[in-house]
């Protein structure tokens, strides 16, 4: 590595770790926390046996999962005004990946609450349990345990698709390394450290996933 290329790393590193701290961190939490609400929401709609809740949950599962998310995207920045509706660029990527991230958790939210033995709702309907009390207490903190590595695995998948919010103008990493690159001309590099930044989040998420599923482990054993 020359000397030009390393200074160039150097005058770089800064913005783009800014970029991180400042929009594609909070973009990813906000977005993932957002997206679980809703996705807990949706697949208890869809586990309804009430065909005015189950099927609106089907249909916003079948459009999230069957369309790209960067139209999703397009959709909510490009489309939306021409209906009135207007979004800021970091507002509209947070609608966008927290429906997204709802849509896709949702079944693994559905998937972790089939998977809780039936005889835990019998047992806490047994002592007068109501079902959202039952739900509450009894089944979502043992849902939540199975649910752990498929929702890890979304987060960390979530982390990478921040960078489509740079097609909608929100100055993320990825975005603050095409600025630079345009300038530069060298893309390579910039891209290069770009792709080390979201490896490092990647891994210290893997880390704590690791750690909690440990932790979520030696409790269950005790």
């Amino acid at each position: 590595m020359d000397a030009s290329t390393w200074d160039l790393i150097q005058r770089n590193l800064w913005p783009m770790l800014e970029a991180t701290i400042t929009k594609t961190l909070p973009l990813t939490a906000i977005s993932f926390v957002l997206g679980l609400v809703i996705a807990l929401f949706v697949a208890l709609a869809r586990m309804s046996p009430m065909r005015l809740l189950s099927y609106p949950a089907r249909f916003y599962i079948s459009i999230i999962r069957g369309t790209p998310l960067l139209v999703q995207l397009f959709i909510i920045f490009y489309g939306l005004p021409q209906f009135g509706i207007t979004f800021d660029p970091f507002p509209a990527a947070i609608i966008a990946f927290s429906l997204n991230v709802g849509g896709y958790a949702a079944e693994v939210v559905r998937a972790s609450i089939l998977s809780v033995a039936h005889g835990q709702w019998e047992a806490s309907y047994a002592v007068g349990m109501t079902y959202a009390q039952s739900l509450r207490m009894i089944i979502l903190p043992q849902a939540a345990r199975i649910a752990v590595p498929p929702l890890s695995n979304t987060l960390i998948s979530l982390v990478k698709d921040t960078s489509l919010a740079s097609t909608i103008l929100v100055t993320e990493l990825l975005r603050t390394a095409q600025s630079a690159a345009a300038i530069t001309f060298d893309y390579f590099t910039l891209y290069g450290v770009a792709a080390l930044y979201y490896w490092v989040i990647c891994l210290i998420l893997g880390f704590g996933q690791t750690r909690l599923e440990t932790r979520l482990a030696r409790h269950v054993a005790r």
